[in-house]
């Protein structure tokens, strides 16, 4: 099974830089998307053989998420009940037989950290969410979480310090959630690895430099260990400032 994530950040914008050509290049079971920007009835999209889940923010133009699937899920959620975080589109659910498949895009804590009380809220209440459902079935969540975990996560550490996406208090949020069960499936496969990220600033040519910073994810519950296969991060593809990840399972 082969799954995808991708912070196209505007849809309509990637479908004039060929988003339908690669959608079947990667030819994935699952897709998620991030930072769509649209609202109902501003797309048409045909994707033969997926049906498609769609969570619109309130405001036009900002925020949002769809999943697109081969596989019929049991059943879909928008948000996770809390009526603070579910007026942004930015999570769906979808339960399948053995799992929950989550696209998710994390609030940014923004310039000068404004918004990191928010961000903290809405952390501890994403992690609760997620662990009511493992206790349920295996989970997989991906998308754009906002945070560069460690300092082999993005090319220059020292100098983004406390910049939004790597305060103290966001990576140690992802630290609390990883210990609560859950693997970072890029670097399960590739600990080591440095050099390889996930989004770049459209400013000061950082795509041409490799400034990057890994901040797409797939977690997956640790009981899935077994049954993971290769975690992908496709730098090639272009059409948004982030690149598509992606995960194999067995």
């Amino acid at each position: 099974m082969k799954l995808v994530s991708w912070n196209v950040n505007g849809l309509r914008a990637v479908m004039k830089k060929g988003f339908t050509e690669i959608f079947n290049e990667l030819d994935a079971d699952i897709v998620g998307l991030q930072e769509t920007k649209l609202q109902e009835g501003q797309i048409e999209l045909t994707l033969p053989g997926y049906e498609q889940y769609w969570n619109y923010a309130d405001k036009k133009g900002y925020s949002g998420t769809a999943v697109f699937t081969r596989i019929q899920p049991k059943a879909v959620t928008y948000g996770m009940g809390i009526d603070e975080h579910d007026h942004e589109g930015r999570l769906i659910t979808l339960e399948f037989a053995d799992f929950y498949f989550l696209t998710c895009y994390t609030p940014n804590s923004q310039s000068e950290l404004v918004r990191l009380p928010y961000r903290m809220k809405w952390e501890d209440d994403f992690r609760t969410y997620l662990l009511g459902l493992t206790d349920k079935k295996p989970v997989i969540v991906c998308g754009d979480l906002n945070v560069a975990h460690e300092e082999i996560d993005l090319k220059n550490p020292k100098t983004n310090r406390n910049n939004a996406g790597f305060s103290d208090e966001e990576r140690q949020k992802m630290t609390d959630l990883l210990a609560g069960g859950f693997i970072d499936t890029w670097r399960y496969f590739y600990p080591d690895t440095a050099g390889i990220y996930s989004w770049w600033s459209y400013r000061f040519k950082a795509r041409q430099n490799n400034a990057g910073w890994r901040i797409d994810y797939f977690l997956a519950s640790q009981t899935l260990a077994d049954r993971l296969q290769d975690a992908h991060i496709y730098t090639d593809i272009e059409g948004s400032d982030h690149c598509p990840v992606g995960l194999s399972l067995r």
